[in-house]
């Protein structure tokens, strides 16, 4: 959601995720600069829907993106929705959930929907870099043209919640590293060395951004894949391509939640975390205690 500064309104939007029965919250991930918060929660297919349409009604009805500036890209409110199988979810049942939620927003919200990854119906759209392209200020005059036109709802922006990436995918790993030093250049530099996409990584994404609240640049990053790039080595990478800038890594950040196997053993101490606690880890056995503790059916 694009909001990372009014407590009162995170507040709301977490409530809302953990208001009903069969979905748990597992965690809260905001930031002011970046002026938005992660959710994430957990449970039965049908309580997870409820849950994402409850956070969705509250985000439209508390979030106006013409008041909205933040150093991360955004389209909407809500901005995006991914679905994740979890537990023994299937991808196929992630899918139905985009879907469905997808013609809630756009039906019952107004909100013009763009379907990504494993829900998409247009290859162009399977990333959210494509629909993202321009943020929402670029979206409202764009939106109407053919390469941009949503997949449903309105051709044009919702006045104030803009537009909403809705999608199935498996598991992204969201991770920033804060520099101790450098400035915006040297996290650009830093940033193109580590993605894929520029000869870096497999399966990561990274960009830089200046923190102004913080005095610092950041690289901000998605592991695609944390088999084929972890946590520990992208954090590495990070560093190793700072040591060469003649700057250090001051702090690691984990947004949301990450699988046990992908994290280290100690990852406060090796990724130098800034914030971390246990709900964050994503482990099976936890999982399915949260689970039976929400509803009992076994399913995620």
């Amino acid at each position: 959601m694009s909001e990372g500064r009014r407590a009162g309104v995170i507040a709301e939007l977490a409530d809302a995720a953990g208001a009903g029965t069969g979905a748990r919250l597992l965690d809260v991930s905001s930031d002011a600069d970046h002026n938005r918060t992660v959710l994430t929660f957990v449970g039965a297919p049908e309580a997870v829907y409820a849950a994402a349409r409850r956070v969705a009604d509250v985000a439209v009805a508390r979030i106006d993106l013409n008041h909205h500036e933040g150093v991360h890209p955004r389209i909407g409110a809500i901005d995006v929705v991914p679905f994740v199988p979890l537990y023994h979810a299937t991808m196929d049942e992630c899918v139905a959930l985009a879907h469905r939620f997808a013609s809630y927003a756009a039906e019952s919200l107004g909100i013009p929907v763009y379907l990504y990854a494993e829900a998409a119906r247009r290859p162009a759209f399977r990333g959210l870099a494509a629909i993202r392209r321009g943020g929402f200020e670029e979206l409202r005059t764009a939106i109407g043209t053919a390469e941009r036109r949503p997949d449903l709802g309105p051709a044009r922006a919702h006045p104030t919640a803009g537009a909403v990436a809705v999608g199935a995918r498996g598991v992204l790993i969201a991770m920033n590293v804060d520099l101790a030093g450098g400035d915006a250049t040297v996290a650009r530099s830093i940033a193109r060395a580590v993605r894929e996409s520029s000869g870096g990584l497999p399966a990561v994404q990274a960009m830089e951004v200046w923190l102004p609240r913080r005095g610092t640049a950041q690289v901000s990053m998605n592991l695609l894949d944390y088999r084929r790039t972890p946590p520990l080595a992208a954090f590495e990478r990070v560093r190793e391509e700072a040591l060469k800038c003649s700057v250090d890594v001051a702090a690691g950040e984990l947004i949301g939640c990450a699988p046990r196997d992908a994290l280290p053993q100690d990852p406060v101490a090796a990724l130098r975390l800034r914030t971390f606690h246990p709900g964050q880890v994503l482990d099976p056995e936890r999982l399915a205690i949260e689970l039976d503790a929400a509803r009992g059916d076994g399913r995620a």
